[in-house]
């Protein structure tokens, strides 16, 4: 992918520019009580979690990163999963209290739990704000009964409203997501919901665009012709107006799916599109690290029991830890920068890659797509149009051919 002068320069130190997006802990709750039949993430159902013993796992896993990541100060910390709200808040709280012992909590820490809005993991927000989280993300997802039971969720529109109020009462930060284009909705039923929700929530939202993924329960119901998804003119009504009524709250899209007021961006999902470094811990977690002038992508053991018996066998369970490329550096750069609105800054490549866009991606495959009104590139940035981040995938594909 990169231009032929691009290959003759040595390595650039990339200190600075990794500090400037921050270093963020994800750690992966892998559990759920259902399934939801959209969801291809790295979730399992058990009848019965020892979380004494997850909860020591994670803690090992900490220690074994920590180790190689000594002086770092941490920005983010995020929950996820699964559905980190069937942890116990005294796992939260233990997991909080190692990362601040292995590394420097920033005076602005943000530390973001995903909860879901039935009443019982409601009820457990405040000892979570007790342990230490100051960031909520709902899973809303709908606010209609009928809809709810489509998505395949456990809770109703009842219970997500009185879960978004105990939210805010609870955290200084609230968000919710929702999924939209689905079966048979229509632009005005989607900005009536949209509306409502708002009323709860004011400053960050994460919208998606359903879509059917390989290996879920939609994706069969699907094939089989069960339901049939909105067209792309219905679609893009949607997305037109999802931008209008956010826009009129000064919520504006800052990534494809995310929209928030100056300054209530997600910190930690910024350190990930910025191409920051992160820890990741639990099963199938992710991380990217700077160690020793390299970049490199760490992966756990995916499956939840694997991962427990490797952990408390080796004192984690990394699967891969791959050092990258400088091509798949920058592709990567590339791929996460572009669904900002900011997109890819010209200083941060100059910084880490020692030369120009231009040289790294190829004058003539940019130009291209910035006739075409995909791209904008200028002295500041790389940046996706609006046109562009609704077909970033074709966009990716051309760019990194």
């Amino acid at each position: 992918m990169m231009g032929a002068d691009a290959t003759t320069m040595g390595p650039a130190s990339n200190a600075s520019a990794v500090a400037d997006a921050g270093f963020g802990v994800y750690v992966h709750w892998p559990f759920c009580l259902a399934k939801c039949p959209y969801c291809d993430f790295n979730s399992h159902v058990r009848d019965r979690i020892d979380q004494a013993r997850w909860r020591n796992a994670l803690l090992s896993e900490l220690d074994h990163f920590a180790a190689h990541t000594a002086g770092r100060t941490v920005t983010s910390v995020f929950f996820g999963g699964g559905t980190p709200s069937l942890m116990a808040p005294e796992t939260v709280a233990a997991v909080l209290d190692r990362i601040a012992r292995h590394w420097r909590p920033d005076a602005a820490l943000e530390v973001t739990l995903e909860a879901n809005p039935t009443s019982v993991e409601a009820g457990r927000f405040s000892g979570y704000a007790g342990a230490g989280v100051n960031r909520i993300s709902l899973g809303v997802q709908a606010l209609d009964d009928a809809q709810l039971r489509f998505l395949g969720r456990r809770h109703s529109r009842a219970e997500a409203l009185a879960a978004l109020a105990l939210a805010r009462r609870n955290f200084t930060r609230v968000s919710f997501d929702l999924i939209y284009a689905r079966p048979n909705q229509t632009p005005k039923d989607w900005q009536e919901e949209l509306r409502t929700a708002l009323e709860y929530v004011a400053d960050h939202v994460s919208l998606y665009q359903l879509t059917i993924e390989a290996g879920t329960s939609f994706e069969q119901a699907h094939a089989r012709g069960d339901f049939a998804m909105p067209d792309e003119d219905t679609a893009s009504a949607l997305y037109e107006s999802t931008a209008e009524i956010l826009g009129c709250r000064d919520l504006h899209a800052y990534e494809i799916s995310n929209y928030a007021r100056p300054g209530a961006e997600c910190r930690h999902n910024l350190t990930y599109w910025r191409y920051g470094d992160y820890v990741g811990v639990g099963p199938g977690a992710h991380g990217r690290l700077t160690i020793e002038g390299e970049k490199i992508a760490t992966r756990q053991h995916r499956a939840p029991e694997r991962w427990l018996e490797s952990v408390e066998r080796s004192g984690h369970a990394t699967r891969q830890r791959l050092p990258l490329t400088r091509e798949e550096r920058f592709e990567e750069m590339l791929m996460m920068g572009l669904r900002l609105s900011e997109g890819v800054g010209r200083e941060r490549v100059s910084r880490e890659f020692g030369s120009r866009i231009e040289a790294l991606v190829g004058a003539d495959r940019l130009a291209i797509l910035i006739e075409g009104g995909f791209l904008v590139l200028d002295e500041r940035s790389l940046r996706a149009t609006a046109s562009g981040r609704q077909r970033l995938d074709a966009v990716l594909a051309s760019l990194i051919a």
